[in-house]
C-alpha cells in the first residue's frame, strides 16, 4: 500500500517531469515573442523605420506563438502515452 506522502512525491516527480518538457523550445518561443514584439513597436513608432520591420515582427511572433502550440501539443501526446502510475 502507498501511503499519502509517498504518493504526493511521485505526483511532484510527475508534474516536474512535464514541466521540463521541451524548455528550450518553450523559451526560444518567449524570446522570439519578445524580439517580435520590440521590432513591431520599433516599426510602428519610430519615423524613419523600414516597413520590413513591421512584416518581420508579426512573423517572428507567429513563429513564438507556434512554438508554444508545438509545445503543448508534445506534452499532451507525452501524457497520452505515459499516464500518472502511482505504482510506479
Amino acid at each position: 500500500m502507498i501511503d499519502d506522502s509517498d504518493l504526493n512525491m511521485r505526483k511532484a516527480a510527475y508534474a516536474d517531469n512535464l514541466r521540463g518538457l521541451h524548455r528550450r523550445e518553450r523559451s526560444v518561443g518567449f524570446v522570439a515573442c519578445l524580439l517580435g514584439a520590440v521590432l513591431l513597436i520599433w516599426g510602428r513608432s519610430v519615423e524613419g523605420a523600414p516597413f520590413w520591420a513591421v512584416v518581420a515582427g508579426l512573423a517572428i511572433i507567429g513563429a513564438g506563438w507556434s512554438l508554444f502550440a508545438y509545445v503543448i501539443i508534445r506534452r499532451t501526446r507525452y501524457v497520452r502515452a505515459h499516464p500518472f502510475d502511482p505504482q510506479s
